[in-house]
């Protein structure tokens, strides 16, 4: 597992386009610039892991486009020590941003095969998440209430079980479509009964599907 020098150049490359597109918030930039994102791919697509771009990691899932995570990321306005609810950990690149942006992350894996390889991977970059092996649209009302919960697959709908686990003042943002296209929308608890919700443009997303869906 090297990081090399060469490694950290592209990264802050990365960095630099990411900025130019649009993302401000250096918390996120600087977290993302620590991770060595060809660490977490397939040796196929290892010489292009600072592209940004999305590639496959097998099951059917993507490791998502660096702009992606990190717009997703910015939007949440994720703060220290927060506790962070992810829906979908794949290949866990996304729970290591969170992770490096000092929050307390718990993360859901539906893929039992992703699940074992990211709970074993992640500990070796230092990244200590809570991992759990089950459906999403559930979330993990055990740990609940959350201050951030984070979709990183596409839902038909906003699931209404998430809602109710966020805390009063916490942020859930998820890509909403059940069509080749969602919408990344942010779902803001404002009291117990009240939720604020806009919309921030579109991005593509592998679907989100619970065992109900998969016959389970």
């Amino acid at each position: 597992m090297k990081d090399t020098f060469r490694h950290k150049g592209l990264r802050k490359q990365l960095m630099d386009e990411l900025s130019d597109k649009g993302i401000s918030d250096i918390s996120v930039l600087n977290a993302m610039a620590k991770i060595p994102r060809h660490l977490f791919m397939d040796n196929a697509f290892i010489n292009f892991a600072y592209q940004d771009k999305a590639f496959p990691i097998g099951a059917g899932q993507t490791i998502s486009q660096p702009y992606t995570v990190a717009f997703q990321t910015q939007l949440l306005s994720v703060n220290p020590y927060e506790k962070v609810l992810e829906i979908g950990t794949g290949s866990g690149y996304q729970a290591a941003v969170l992770f490096f942006m000092d929050a307390d992350v718990h993360t859901i894996e539906r893929q039992k095969e992703l699940f074992q390889k990211t709970k074993d991977f992640l500990p070796k970059l230092g990244c200590h998440c809570n991992f759990i092996f089950g459906d999403g649209y559930k979330g993990l009302s055990n740990f609940a209430p959350f201050d951030k919960i984070i979709v990183t697959c596409g839902a038909p709908f906003v699931p209404q079980e998430l809602k109710k686990q966020l805390r009063v003042g916490g942020k859930m943002v998820v890509p909403v479509g059940d069509g080749d296209v969602q919408v990344m929308t942010l779902v803001e608890r404002v009291s117990d009964e009240n939720y604020n919700i806009t919309e921030h443009g579109e991005f593509l997303f592998v679907p989100m599907l619970s065992d109900r869906e998969r016959g389970v």
